[in-house]
């Protein structure tokens, strides 16, 4: 039995994490800086919740105590959170380091370094915290999920328009799939020390890539919500990423859900 810390594992892809490897027999401490009450989606039975924040380091090494993997799936969109991002994963991997954990896995984006966005450079800081970090790491990249797709149709649904933005292609993968190779990518055996690198980067896409028109038609008839198709343009870092295909990884290991196989999975939470 191993020993697994969730950093942020109340989100929607920690929590599946937690999910995985409680149902693995595995012993599960969880990292956040709120607990989700008993009998919530976010509380899974039989993980151990602990209230830890990573951009002060309260609390953040009774969480890390005796693990022997962190798994990172924190996430900073905005403001504060976003700024701190980087020196969060710093004072997580220093207490983690202090406390003998052997290994730390990540949850980042694919290019995220070659994007001018803040969000995405905030990713790519992160990374470049782990990779000078000392310790065993290793940073999965992925596409982006299904939800993000889901959020941005049902925004523009409520004005009676399916936003499609012009040029863009998209190669969404789920929560659950992200779930499963961080899970696998923290338990398999650490490389021989003189054999093997101390920091990897791994890819992760979706099982397809289609226009993203493609995928709003599949989410109406999944909803049958009812709205016009609208190509508009994105501008700025977001939209040259999108344009550029940076959001693709077709040479990647794939995960196995389609989007329309998770908005079927999904169907009472849209």
């Amino acid at each position: 039995m191993t020993r697994i810390c969730v950093a942020g594992g109340t989100g929607q892809v920690g929590r599946e994490v937690v999910r995985r490897a409680v149902d693995a027999g595995h012993s599960v401490a969880v990292l956040s800086r709120n607990q989700p009450a008993a009998g919530t989606a976010a509380n899974i039975s039989g993980a151990e919740y602990f209230r830890a924040d990573v951009t002060t380091g309260e609390g953040v090494a009774a969480a890390l105590a005796g693990a022997d993997v962190v798994i990172d799936c924190l996430e900073g969109r905005s403001g504060t959170a976003r700024k701190n991002f980087a020196d969060g994963g710093a004072r997580l991997l220093a207490a983690a380091r202090d406390g003998g954990t052997a290994r730390a896995v990540m949850l980042s984006i694919v290019n995220c370094g070659r994007s001018k966005a803040a969000f995405y450079r905030s990713k790519a800081a992160k990374e470049h915290v782990y990779e000078l970090s000392g310790l065993e790491t290793v940073v999965v990249r992925a596409t982006q999920f299904h939800s993000l797709l889901a959020m941005m149709f049902g925004a523009g649904s409520r004005v009676r328009i399916i936003p499609v933005v012009r040029g863009a292609r998209f190669q969404p993968v789920s929560p659950a799939d992200a779930a499963a190779v961080l899970l696998e990518t923290a338990l398999e055996p650490g490389p021989v020390p003189a054999a093997g690198p101390r920091h990897r980067v791994l890819n992760l896409g979706g099982p397809e890539s289609k226009d993203m028109a493609d995928f709003a038609r599949e989410w109406q008839r999944a909803t049958g919500v009812k709205g016009q198709l609208v190509r508009l343009p994105l501008p700025g870092a977001t939209g040259r990423y999108l344009r550029e295909g940076l959001n693709l990884v077709p040479e990647a290991r794939h995960g196995n859900e389609t989007f329309r196989g998770w908005l079927e999975n999904s169907a009472d939470s849209l």
